[in-house]
């Protein structure tokens, strides 16, 4: 059986159930009817907490609720004067993306408009936050190989639509993977997409360099960062899914804190990052050693819940004490290949066997 096929999918849902240029241009009327029921009027929209931070310190992202419904959402507003053109312009891009795509697995804007120069985006409310987020609080050592095979599932899905639209995403990460309440998965982050089509022809490949892309860099592919004149193409999106697996697995991303120099040359000399366990750790450093997070979130079991407990209720074992099975390990091998020619697209379908 392979790794991705043996997930049920009603994994997360059964475990969160279980659990408490112009204004007109950049805001025109959207083409999605799941924006028609959401008023682009911000008295229609309160304000509370904010929840984060983005796009160069210029936006700020509250949750809010809807006054008609009561429904909670969140809010991404954009100071719009302090933008300058090229930004104002990578921002058109987006909107244009979020009408055009309508997948399951693709996050909705359910409005967009200006108020008192900022530009609101409304999106659904991700009760369980991003993949990230979920590492950071309650998996500090990594996923367990089924949340992760589940999560992984959401995105392949959306990765294989957006890139038969034509598009290449650039920016898939643990912090664009939200989840919601009912423990769907949504992949976010399409304001780095690029189209491949121009003038009704699809590109074989591309060459340009994703903006405001700083602290994407650990996850952008070998030929991404190259810049050179063979460009790229989609499996520069399977080389990202391959980090973020890794990502996902680990509790970290693979190259984390290197400077931006020495993680090109380590890319472009073949460097692969691994999933770390049993198999890649050798066995004299998998000493006895209490892991960072016995948490366990409710989405499903962290490897350290699982491990032996001492007295004090705390893991005795090394938190990468585990062993993810072949299946993982060949589809992460597969997404990693530093010539991306040897990346196969199936990947998007489903990790098989070799």
């Amino acid at each position: 059986m392979s790794f991705m096929y043996c997930v049920p999918t009603s994994f997360l849902e059964e475990r969160a159930a279980t659990n408490d240029a112009s204004s007109e241009s950049i805001a025109s009327s959207p083409k999605r009817d799941t924006m028609s029921s959401f008023l682009p009027d911000s008295s229609c929209y309160e304000l509370l907490t904010i929840i984060g931070h983005g796009f160069e310190e210029l936006m700020t992202v509250n949750l809010a609720r809807y006054k008609p419904s009561g429904e909670y959402v969140t809010v991404r507003r954009i100071n719009l004067e302090a933008c300058t053109n090229e930004m104002v312009t990578f921002l058109q891009g987006e909107l244009h993306v979020s009408k055009l795509f309508n997948h399951p697995n693709i996050v909705p804007y359910k409005a967009t408009f200006i108020a008192d120069n900022e530009l609101w985006v409304v999106t659904s409310f991700m009760a369980y936050g991003s993949a990230k987020d979920l590492i950071c609080t309650h998996f500090m050592d990594g996923m367990s190989e089924l949340a992760i095979a589940y999560i992984l599932q959401g995105v392949l899905k959306a990765l294989d639509y957006i890139h038969h639209m034509g598009y290449v995403h650039r920016s898939v990460k643990a912090s664009h993977i939200l989840i919601s309440v009912d423990g769907k998965v949504y992949l976010s982050g399409l304001r780095s997409n690029l189209s491949m089509i121009n003038h009704g022809q699809r590109l074989r490949v591309v060459h340009d360099f994703p903006k405001y892309s700083i602290k994407v860099l650990p996850w952008l592919s070998p030929e991404v960062l190259q810049q050179n004149l063979q460009g790229y193409d989609a499996k520069s999106d399977i080389y990202s899914v391959g980090i973020t697996a890794c990502e996902l697995a680990n509790g970290h991303v693979p190259f984390k804190d290197m400077p931006a120099t020495q993680m090109l040359l380590e890319k472009l000399n073949g460097t692969v990052p691994c999933l770390l366990d049993t198999t890649t750790i050798p066995a004299e450093e998998l000493t006895m050693k209490t892991s960072r997070s016995c948490a366990n979130s409710g989405i499903g079991e962290g490897m350290a819940v699982s491990n032996v407990r001492a007295a004090n209720g705390e893991s005795t074992l090394h938190p990468y004490h585990r062993t993810f099975s072949p299946h993982f390990h060949h589809f992460v091998e597969q997404c990693l290949q530093r010539n991306s020619d040897l990346r196969s697209v199936e990947v998007l379908k489903g990790p098989y066997p070799p």
